[in-house]
């Protein structure tokens, strides 16, 4: 399993960042290779992806939520393998630092090629910079869900 850590400043205060992280349905804006996220309920969303010409589907769920300060997640289901977090620090009024952590499993030839060439950890990457850019952009979040969910629960 490799582990993919970013972290980026956004011109944003805390909460804006953190409400926009949740409208996880706008993700394929910023994250390249996302075609689709479908959010099932509070907890599950549905992902369609498509890389290197491989589509994907997969399940994910919600375990550990705290608003203005992190979102844990795991897959559930489907041939992709991953759970990560992103925080959220308040620097200031007007800044925040986001941070994701994210442990990728490889399966088939095509993501074990893209892992050890480091293409997953550039995309990943790429994705935090294009959320700092869509945040900023955009003035503030299109939505935010402020519910808590607990470890176990």
């Amino acid at each position: 399993m490799s582990t993919v850590k970013e972290s980026v400043e956004v011109e944003v205060p805390v909460h804006t960042a953190y409400n926009q992280w949740t409208q996880f349905e706008e993700f394929p804006q910023f994250m390249e290779g996302v075609e689709r996220v479908t959010q099932i309920d509070d907890r599950h969303n549905h992902w369609t992806t498509k890389v290197s010409g491989v589509k994907r589907e997969f399940d994910t769920e919600i375990v550990d939520q705290f608003p203005d300060e992190r979102i844990a997640w795991r897959t559930i289901s489907g041939d992709t393998k991953q759970k990560g977090v992103v925080s959220f620090q308040r620097l200031d009024e007007t800044h925040t630092r986001v941070e994701l952590v994210m442990e990728v499993e490889p399966s088939g030839v095509v993501d074990k090629a893209a892992d050890m060439t480091g293409m997953i950890d550039r995309r990943i990457k790429g994705d935090m910079r294009r959320f700092k850019e869509f945040i900023e952009q955009q003035g503030g979040e299109s939505g935010g869900w402020r519910g808590r969910i607990r470890p176990g629960s």
